[in-house]
């Protein structure tokens, strides 16, 4: 891991505030980065002041009016730039990640190359940022709408996926003529400082202004200053949805924008007509993967009661050959919880479970012993449970599973949607007519809605985000460059004549 920090030069920044190349001398407390893989600290680096922010929103303030005259395919070169480095950094910047944050060594490879692959989809969208042409009710009169970048761009993004969301929303930002200030997780600097050293070079070598790459480190009152500050008209923050209440209000109250993409409690039905071999492949990676710490995780999966005890049988020999350990060693399925207070979380879920009625079918529990000693490691668990149970109800960010009973699919699908959040959601079944109406506007209230796949593992091409509690933003593919521009209507009279609209006369 040494190589690495060295590779990204992380030790020698110690800052936690940048315009892009340059590094601020950052006078906040300093935080250490620690890997819940082994226990150990990896490096610190010093947060940012009020000062350092405001002097990073200054910077960011300046670049935009040069950024924004560049034309978009010239900025999307530069953004297909930033995409060959991540491949060149594919691997040091993957193993980071899964150390840093705890995720398998195979999802830390994913997640850069969902940034590889975002770049891509952002230099695409680089000649296609267009609008609509309209006919005027008005003779001699052209309408038509365009687009236009907003300005800086804030971003907050989770500890989760360190390094993949940043780069959804900053390279369509980028493309789309705004800057960037990123805010990430405290709990996962290391990663973030890689990025930015690694879109630094590329920056410099194009003479990109100082400033459209911002980033600031700190603890969440930064991202307070970031949805408080009116000089940010747009703030998009991924996290829980305690915190994205918090930011909406707080851009709400300046009439900013907010993205937000937030918490989830995500639901497999299971269909009597659904291959259960296949089915259990997506709903076994969909609870354990990153141990549960994916806003798109399974938590519940609604089984009718034909298949019932056949699938659960089949989940709990799964679970029993599950290898629980270091992320970085391939064998292992499940790593460890990002830190000590999401075990907490985690055990304090299990008991509330208990104590409303949840019956374990696989016991939950915290692992000791030789490869575990950050005691970060816990063991996925299953429980059978009722849908109404507050504890159901609620997101609890790590692998326990609940089972729940169906005996027809509107059945399914109530239980499926009654619960406050709204992101990610599937259906296993092979007749069509059950798969229809799960997609129908009679079915799921999701944000993203899927069959024969599990609610886990979205591609960039599609829109993501959800409903509800889930925040209603959306990033990434189709068309969510919108998020990041505002619309202007034009109309152009080239006639002799000055014709209102309506019919309206006024005549001097």
């Amino acid at each position: 891991m040494q190589n690495i920090l060295k590779q990204f030069n992380i030790e020698a920044v110690n800052s936690g505030a940048s315009t892009g190349s340059q590094w601020l001398a950052a006078g906040g407390p300093e935080l250490v980065s620690s890997s819940p893989v082994d226990g150990k600290a990896i490096a610190a680096v010093r947060t940012a002041t009020r000062g350092d922010y405001d002097a990073v929103v200054q910077k960011a303030a300046e670049a935009f009016q040069a950024w924004r005259q560049w034309p978009a395919p010239r900025r999307g070169e530069v953004v297909r730039q930033v995409g060959e480095a991540l491949r060149s950094s594919k691997e040091a910047l993957g193993r980071l990640v899964s150390y840093e944050m705890g995720k398998s060594l195979q999802e830390g490879y994913g997640e850069v190359q969902e940034m590889i692959d975002i770049c891509d989809f952002a230099v695409g969208l680089s000649r296609q940022l267009h609008g609509l042409t309209m006919h005027s009710e008005r003779p001699g009169h052209r309408m038509y709408e365009q687009w236009h970048p907003l300005g800086i761009t804030g971003i907050i993004s989770a500890f989760n996926f360190p390094v993949a969301v940043w780069s959804w929303n900053s390279m369509l930002a980028w493309v789309c003529g705004n800057v960037c200030i990123w805010k990430p997780s405290e709990k996962t600097p290391l990663t973030a400082i890689a990025c930015q050293q690694i879109t630094a070079k590329v920056f410099a070598a194009n003479g990109v202004p100082e400033g459209v790459s911002g980033l600031i480190i700190g603890e969440r009152e930064a991202g307070a200053w970031m949805a408080e500050d009116p000089c940010i008209p747009l703030v998009s923050a991924t996290g829980s949805t305690r915190m994205g209440k918090s930011v909406g209000a707080a851009v709400g109250a300046r009439l900013g924008r907010a993205l937000l993409e937030l918490g989830g409690n995500n639901a497999i039905i299971i269909s009597k007509e659904a291959d259960l071999d296949m089915s259990l492949i997506g709903c076994v990676f969909g609870a354990v993967g990153t141990a549960g710490q994916r806003c798109t995780s399974t938590r519940r999966l609604i089984i009718h009661d034909s298949v019932y005890d056949s699938f659960k049988d089949k989940l709990v020999k799964a679970y029993g050959q599950l290898r629980i350990g270091n992320p970085l060693d391939e064998q292992h399925h499940v790593g460890p919880l990002i830190d000590k207070q999401a075990v907490d979380m985690y055990l304090a879920a299990i008991e509330k479970c208990k104590a409303e009625g949840g019956r374990f079918l696989v016991e939950g529990g915290v692992l000791e012993g030789q490869g575990y000693e950050s005691g970060c490691y816990v063991k996925p668990a299953i429980a059978e449970v009722e849908n109404g149970y507050s504890i159901v109800q609620h997101e609890t960010f790590a692998p326990i599973l609940y089972l729940i009973r169906y005996s027809d699919l509107d059945e399914a699908i109530a239980l499926q949607n009654g619960v406050p959040q709204g992101l990610s959601s599937a259906i296993m079944t092979l007749n069509l007519r059950e798969a229809e109406l799960f997609l129908s506007q009679s079915g799921s209230d999701c944000g993203i809605a899927n069959v024969n796949i599990g609610t886990s593992g979205a591609e960039i091409g599609g829109a993501f985000g959800g409903e509800k509690e889930t925040g209603g933003g959306r990033e990434s593919g189709s068309d969510a460059w919108k998020a990041y521009m505002r619309r202007q209507t034009n109309t152009i009279n080239y006639s002799t004549k000055l014709p209102l609209a309506q019919g309206i006369k006024f005549d001097l």
